[in-house]
């Protein structure tokens, strides 16, 4: 690696220890249906995403309010003696990246063969406190 590749990583390392996240790989749904939980829950305080997660009737969201339980515990890590109460956290970041594909084969009528992708998806969760101004 470079010289200029090995700073920037170090960077990104350093900038990451300051942060609370949470990270989930391979998740075996699709990239478009965890979209639509993810776009959902962006930017709200984490007492009022884990309640719409919990009663939420698709599958996503149940694989998303554990990654954001996760996320939680990370920063309760970090954060040794800051009530959770008292933080203001919220959902900073929610992206969510196509994973891998397996690829199978259906048959079909006449000789032929149809394909299908069984889609699964990265999701990155970031935690963050909301500062208040006076």
């Amino acid at each position: 690696m470079g010289v200029r590749k090995h700073k920037a990583a170090e960077a990104r390392k350093e900038a990451n220890k300051n942060i609370s996240f949470a990270k989930l790989n391979n998740c075996p749904t699709s990239p478009r249906k965890m979209r639509l939980v993810a776009d959902m829950v962006r930017g709200m305080s984490i007492d009022k995403a884990l309640y719409l997660l919990k009663y939420n009737p698709k599958e996503a969201s149940g694989r998303l309010e554990k990654l954001l339980l996760s996320a939680i515990a990370n920063w309760r890590a970090k954060n040794d003696g800051v009530r959770l109460e008292e933080s203001n956290l919220y959902i900073k970041e929610v992206f969510v990246d196509s994973g891998l594909q397996m690829k199978r084969l259906r048959t079909a009528p006449q000789g032929r063969g149809y394909r299908i992708r069984k889609r699964s998806n990265h999701v990155t969760l970031v935690l963050d406190s909301k500062s208040e101004v006076n």
